[in-house]
């Protein structure tokens, strides 16, 4: 088996959160689907799918008006879908796998950490405090934090800042297309580790590597063989 090396010296790893570190991805969805029924309509997840990653907030909130129309409830729907993904979240937060041992080898390696996420500051908080991994990263960074959220590099610049590493010696780790390109976009070496969206062409082309799992990250962090 060969050794994946990667291309410049590593000083920190920086990570999106949701699908990325936490397994969350499927719970937002769910409940989303699942908020949808009462109020007289059906989403297909294959849909809803298509939503995660793929563009801003107004262009997500674009393609749900126009799948549900002007008259649907959206407002109602939005309290009815983060009552039922909190109750789900409150059971415990599911883990990506090999999240557990990757930041354990960070922390042995030295290495900084941050969050650089598309979500809001509530969300990320509360969930890595739920998960008990708060206390793991140096910085976290959010939308709330700055003008530009993902697919611009403003987080990740952000976050490398936060923990004084230049870009170029920050390994990103996204599964979000748009996270792809916000992390390039900076100059890190990014590494994509797809959870619902797969990666196509141009995802391959902006990647340092596209990995199956963060166990597959851990080996390349500590040199062992792929």
């Amino acid at each position: 088996m060969t050794i994946f090396r990667l291309p410049r010296a590593v000083g920190a790893v920086i990570l999106d959160l949701d699908g990325t570190l936490l397994d969350t991805e499927r719970v937002y969805v769910d409940s989303f689907v699942e908020t949808v029924a009462p109020f007289g309509h059906t989403l297909p997840r294959d849909f809803v799918h298509s939503l995660i990653g793929g563009g801003s907030r107004e262009q997500f909130q674009t393609r749900l008006r126009a799948r549900l129309g002007a008259d649907f409830p959206y407002d109602e729907h939005r309290r009815a879908y983060v009552a039922r993904r909190d109750e789900v979240l409150a059971r415990g937060v599911p883990l990506k796998p090999g999240a557990l041992e990757l930041l354990d080898t960070l922390s042995a390696l030295g290495l900084k950490t941050a969050i650089a996420t598309a979500g809001t500051r509530v969300n990320a908080e509360g969930n890595l405090l739920r998960a008990g991994l708060r206390d793991r990263f140096h910085v976290v960074v959010t939308r709330d934090d700055v003008e530009h959220s993902k697919p611009h590099p403003d987080i990740f610049l952000k976050a490398a800042a936060g923990i004084e590493v230049g870009p170029l010696h920050c390994v990103a780790v996204e599964d979000s297309h748009n996270g792809v390109r916000a992390a390039h976009a900076a100059g890190m070496m990014t590494v994509m580790v797809p959870d619902i969206v797969a990666p196509n062409e141009e995802m391959h082309a902006l990647c340092v590597a596209v990995l199956d799992d963060l166990h597959a990250l851990r080996r390349i962090l500590v040199g062992a063989p792929g």
